[in-house]
């Protein structure tokens, strides 16, 4: 129970419909108290050696380990159960033992040691030094996931970190701190808080840095929040991702990743498959495989381990999908199969929806749709093919299928995309600790998020430099010397 007087907002529960939890809202003096102890707490954190901080970080993989079936539990409550939940306190071990390895060697890759090229008597030296107090405010989708993946390299980093996870889904929050308050080192320098968009602008008044991630209009919030205080922000926003399938494409493995890419948990993920770009000697092979598949895929109302594919989480999406398929309709666009709000439970679902006879004038090729709609598209040459998929705001992932990676390659080189998918679609885990990318369009605004270079974006550089020979004198200084006194 919430304390008298404090601020709560009621949350559904996305499998029954009915508003089963209260979640307290932070008031701003609160938040305020919080950050102004982590970052007086982050200068003893950011002191220790990193070998001490990869340490605490390894008891803390040991708690979540301990607590995985708690995590697990109120996760798929908050996102109505889906087999990701189950396992998504081993998805943050691993964030963390990534970074157990990746941390060391991606600092030292960073620091820089020598004399100086322009003046050779001075010896050059760089410091890492973290940002005191990172804000991290994490989404309704995968919630457990998202809030860790920005957190976890701040914390190697030598920053401190507060969480403000999306009031959406708050049940996770619990057993996931009673794994940090377990790691008493970790607590004095990781907390939470909760509530809603005014919770998140007091966040963003007390921190040295934001993470972001959420939808593009909330996304230019927070950018210009940022910008008033000239604090940096990293930004992970939407997705209208293409998937290009071209004649030579085997349809039989085209469309099981398309369908995949696509209803992945009820399409409710920011590199879901959107829009899709199908030549046109193949086109009605391919929708009649797809329909055929789409109509295997089973809701998961009776049981989240079983089925593929869940609830939508936020009560409101729903309505957006509806929406983009009533504006596709009157277009034009045939429904082949799906596209119906179905009330299961208390929960609202929706089976794999198929569309042809789409085009761009068409909301739901445009703008994100976050559910499981497969909206195809005939082209006719590979140039028109690229040029639809980079006709779009949106710039974060795409995916090519043809016949062989050789012809696939070239035109996953064309596309406006911050990853590409060769002859598959989600394959966005596999770079996760290998490549660094950067998003196109209204995407994202920083540097990756992905990959060992990613935790550069908690540390500034600065140098330090030392002479080693005599000082240059005002009185020795000459129009003619462009290029400084000649010793």
């Amino acid at each position: 129970m919430a304390e008298a007087g404090v601020r709560t907002i009621p949350i559904r529960n996305p499998r029954t419909g009915a508003t089963d939890f209260e979640l307290p809202v932070t008031p701003p003096e609160e938040v305020a108290r919080k950050a102004a102890r982590l970052r007086e707490n982050q200068k003893r954190w950011a002191a220790r050696p990193l070998s001490e901080r990869i340490a605490v970080m390894r008891r803390w993989s040991g708690e979540l380990v301990a607590h995985a079936k708690a995590i697990g539990a109120a996760d798929g409550a908050d996102t109505g159960g889906c087999h990701t939940s189950q396992f998504t306190a081993f998805i943050a071990v691993a964030n963390i033992s990534g970074w157990c390895e990746d941390a060391e060697p991606a600092l030292a890759r960073a620091h820089v040691s020598g004399p100086s090229i322009t003046m050779p008597t001075v010896e050059i030296r760089s410091q890492l030094v973290p940002y005191p107090l990172v804000g991290v405010i994490s989404p309704w989708n995968a919630p457990m996931m998202l809030s860790l993946l920005d957190a976890v390299p701040a914390l190697f980093a030598g920053c401190a970190v507060l969480l403000k996870p999306s009031e959406v889904t708050p049940r996770f929050v619990e057993p996931l701190m009673e794994t940090v308050r377990r790691v008493p080192e970790l607590a004095e320098v990781f907390d939470v808080v909760l509530g809603d968009g005014r919770t998140g602008q007091d966040v963003i008044a007390n921190v040295d840095l934001i993470c972001f991630t959420g939808s593009v209009p909330n996304g230019r919030k927070v950018a210009v929040a940022c910008a008033e205080r000239l604090i940096p922000c990293f930004l992970e926003l939407g997705g209208k991702d293409p998937a290009i399938v071209t004649e030579t494409a085997d349809i039989d493995r085209a469309t099981t990743a398309v369908l995949r890419g696509g209803v992945y948990a009820t399409g409710q993920v920011c590199y879901s498959v959107e829009r899709i770009y199908v030549h046109e000697s193949i086109h009605d092979r391919f929708v009649e495989e797809l329909v055929r598949k789409a109509q295997q895929v089973r809701l998961n109302d009776r049981d989240p381990l079983d089925g593929h594919i869940g609830p939508f989480i936020f009560v409101r999406q729903p309505e957006i999908v509806e929406a983009h398929l009533r504006d596709a309709v009157a277009k034009g666009a045939k429904v082949l199969t799906g596209g119906v709000t179905e009330t299961l439970g208390g929960g609202l679902y929706m089976r794999p929806t198929v569309l042809t006879d789409v085009n761009h004038s068409m909301i739901i090729m445009r703008e994100e749709t976050f559910g499981p709609i497969l909206p195809v598209m005939r082209y006719r040459t590979v140039d028109e093919a690229v040029e639809l998929a980079n006709d779009t705001m949106f710039g974060l992932t795409a995916s090519v299928i043809a016949g062989s990676e050789a012809e696939a390659l070239p035109i996953a080189e064309r596309l406006n995309a911050g990853s590409v998918n060769v002859q598959d679609t989600f394959l966005t885990f596999a770079k996760l600790r290998r490549i660094g990318t950067h998003s196109f369009g209204v995407s994202g605004l920083g540097g990756s998020r992905t990959g060992p270079d990613s935790i550069m974006r908690f540390l500034r550089r600065k140098a330090i430099m030392t002479n080693h020979g005599a000082p240059a004198s005002i009185l020795d200084d000459k129009p003619a010397d462009v290029a400084g006194p000649r010793r």
